[in-house]
Parts: C-alpha cells; structure tokens; sequence
C-alpha cells in the first residue's frame, strides 16, 4: 500500500496539517452525509414519527462512538509520544489494550441494552407514540456496534501511523454502503425503519473489517501486540487503559454531551411542541454532526502533529499546529453558521415536506442554532489541543461547560425568556460562554510562559 509519507518530528507544520486535514474532513463529511441521508430516507420514506423515534435511540449511538473516541484519542495521544521516543513497543501495547479494554464495554453495553430495551427506551424520552418505531431501530443497531467501536478508534490510531488516506477511504466505504442499502431497504425492500438500521450495522461491520484488516497486512509501526496472560499483565493493562480512559475523556464527554442535547432537547421541545417540535429539532440533530465533524477534522487532523512534537519537546511546532488549527476552525465555523443562516429552509427539505408542521418549525429554528458552529469549533480545537499535551483535567472541564453545565440550564430557562426561539438558542449560548472562559485562560497561561522565558533569558544574559 502507497504510504503517505508524514514526519511529524520535522516535516513543515502547514503542509503537515493539510496533508491531515483534508483526507480527514473529506471522510467526516461523508459520515456526515450518511446522516443526512439517513435522516432524508427515513423522513420522506416513512414519516416524521421515525425520524423522533430515531432521534430517540441516538444518545445511546452517540454513548458508543465516545467510548469509541475516547480510548482511541487517548491511545492515539499516547501512542504518538511514545513514538517520539523511539518506543514503538509500548505504542503497540497502548494500541491492544485501548481495543480489548472497549470491546470489553461495547459487550456490557450492548446486552444491558438487549436486557432492558423499554426502559432505556423510555429514560431516553421515548414516547408511547414511538416505542414501537424505536424498539425496531435499537434491535437491528445493536449488531453492528462492536464494529462501530473498531471503526471509531481505528480511525485515530491509522491516522497516528501516518495513513490518513487509508483512514479517509474506510470512512468514505462505510458512509456510500449505508446510503446505498438505506435507499434500498427503505424504499424497493420497504422495511422502514428497521432497514435504516440494519443498513447502519452492516455498513459498521464492513468498516470495523477494514481497520482489522489495515492493521494486521497494511500498518507501519503501530500493529496489534500478544499480550501477557499474567497478573502484573493485567495490572499494567489497567492502568494504562485507565489513562487512555483520562486523556480521551473530554471526547467522551463531546459525544455525551451530543445525547444530553438530545435527550434534553426532546423533552423540552415535546413539551413546548410535541410531537412535531421533536421532530424538527431532529433535523437540527441530524445537522449537528455536520458541525461536529467539520469542527472535529480540525482537531483531529492537528491533534498527532501536536501529540508527537509535544513528546518530541519541541513546543515552538506545537504552537505553530495550534495556530493554523485555530484560523482553520474560524474558515470553518463561519462557512457553517453562513450554510445554516442562507439555508435553512432548503435544509429542512431535505428531510421533511414542507407541508408537514415540523418543517415550519425547524425552517425557523436552524439559522438560530447555526449560531453556534464558530465558537464551537474553536471551543473544539482548544479542547483538542489540551488532550494531545495530555492536559486532561482542562480538556475535561471545558467540554463539560459546553456540553453540559451551559447547556442544561439554557434549554430549561431560555424558552421562559424568549419562547421556541429560546429553544434554538440554548446551544450556541452554551458553546459561546465556554469560550468566554478558554480564550481568556489560554491568553492567562501564554502570557505567564512568556514571561518566565524572558527571566530565564535575562538571568543567562
């Protein structure tokens, strides 16, 4: 397999970051594709009801891909600083550990799921009007999972030994099969939802295939280790899991926050909307990945650079990552809020009829939430940035103000302030007032290390 060629340690930073950034951006994208798609098939081809019942079953989807992020930013982060040391065992080991230690979740996850289905159901604010629809949905999702997991840390770890290209090409398989069968078995097989989701977990499966397979035929330095059946094996597999769990956690909490949207945003608009106010505001959810994803390509593509030089010492490259990752995420956020303001209606079309009430309500709402796309991409790459330094504490706390501590009371007290609009509302004032709190910090932090370079320099002068 042609390889891509990056040095990390020494290559030009911004040829380093494009030749990151835009095979990542283009496999995100068709992820974000597929959910239209997905949302585009299911509204049109079998109502709106499917679209909220989906929208239901989501958080639990998006539980699945942060466990899947976190392990494998967390193994990717490591990794790369264990390459720069030359220690290309121990990066193998981060990398066998950080995948038996998720396939290990994914199963308690998927038979707690299979064991309690109503109740979760209802729990994730799930309406007697929509359990049947969602029950098919979560069943036939639940198959594919395990892949999923495979996929999602996979896509770190291939980009980490240098194959960004490879990564692209999984996502970009995995996103054209499931548009192809959603088509298909919703509408020539007539399936319905239960087609939607069976499309979804065959095209994980395919994915997760793929990554298996890079790393056993394709992969540089990063390949699967034998690990030892010992009790200070398993100690040591513990802990180091344990860490990964802590770098990664801050994109845990990115996709948790992502469900607590969710569940939060249908009980709100359920209770100020109904029905229809659930499903306009899940079009909003089937957009916000696009966001997410744009957003996320950004810190992805920057966060090995960063990871590696940080472990390689070398702080003025680090730097010189973040800043271009920084102007990256302003041409992307404002692209995304310009997208959302212009076109909100042709947006909303893509899923709904507009003779359906939901889609008024969402034409209306979506400008209000593409408000949110600038400072949320830059509150993303900061957040990014902190994880590769292995400054877990700060990534932490900063993704729990956007995603949960803003968040939560915006939904609940900004619809008394300002009516439905205080619904749209509520996420760009969240993603804004986190940034309130990083920039100032970050200027803080640089202005104390300049300082204390200039003592330093006066002191050897």
């Amino acid at each position: 397999m042609e390889r891509d060629r990056l040095d990390f340690g020494n290559g030009n930073i911004n040829r380093l970051f494009r030749a990151m950034f835009f095979p990542t951006l283009i496999g995100l994208v068709f992820n974000s594709v597929l959910n239209l798609c997905d949302g585009m098939f299911v509204g049109h081809g079998v109502g709106s009801d499917a679209l909220a019942a989906i929208n239901i079953v989501a958080p639990l989807f998006l539980l699945c891909a942060g466990i899947g992020l976190m392990f494998g930013i967390g193994a990717s982060v490591i990794g790369g600083i264990r390459l720069a040391e030359g220690n290309t065992k121990a990066a193998r080991i981060i990398m066998t550990q950080a995948y038996i230690a998720g396939a290990v979740i994914f199963g308690i996850v998927i038979i707690g799921s299979l064991l309690f289905t109503r109740p979760l159901l209802y729990i994730l604010g799930c309406s007697p009007a929509l359990e049947e629809l969602a029950t098919d949905y979560l069943l036939w999702l639940l198959p594919g999972l395990v892949f999923f997991y495979l996929q999602c840390a996979g896509m770190m770890l291939i980009r980490l030994d240098a194959s960004p290209r490879y990564a692209m090409s999984v996502q970009i398989v995995a996103a054209i099969l499931n548009i192809f069968l959603d088509w298909y078995m919703v509408f020539p097989l007539g399936m319905g939802i239960k087609g939607a989701a069976m499309a979804t977990s065959i095209s994980c499966i395919v994915a997760g295939i793929m990554v298996v397979a890079y790393f056993i035929f394709f992969s540089d330095k990063l390949k699967f280790y034998r690990l030892r059946l010992s009790y200070k094996s398993l100690r040591l597999s513990i802990r180091n899991t344990g860490y990964m769990a802590k770098i990664g956690f801050a994109t845990f909490i990115a996709e948790l926050a992502m469900g607590v949207m969710m569940v939060t945003g249908n009980y709100t608009f359920q209770s100020y909307l109904g029905e229809a106010g659930v499903a306009a505001f899940s079009i909003g959810c089937y957009l916000f990945p696009l966001v997410f994803s744009i957003s996320n390509a950004v810190a992805q593509s920057s966060q090995p650079i960063i990871s590696y030089n940080y472990g390689a010492n070398q702080p003025l490259r680090v730097r010189q990552a973040l800043n271009i990752a920084l102007l990256a995420a302003v041409i992307c956020g404002a692209a995304i809020a310009a997208g959302m303001w212009t076109g909100s209606g042709l947006l909303a079309g893509i899923f709904l009829d507009s003779a359906e009430p939901a889609y008024g309500i969402a034409a209306k709402g979506l400008p209000l939430l593409g408000l949110c796309a600038l400072p949320f991409a830059l509150n993303i790459t900061f957040i990014g940035y902190y994880q590769s330094c292995e400054k877990s504490i700060r990534s932490i706390i900063y993704m729990m103000l956007r995603g949960i501590v803003f968040m939560i009371p915006g939904f609940i007290l900004l619809p008394f302030a300002l009516g439905v609009n205080g619904l749209w509302l509520a996420i760009p004032l969240s993603e804004l007032l986190t940034l309130a709190v990083i920039v100032p910090a970050y200027l803080n932090h640089r202005m104390r290390v300049l300082r204390h370079n200039a003592k330093d320099y006066n002191l050897f002068r």
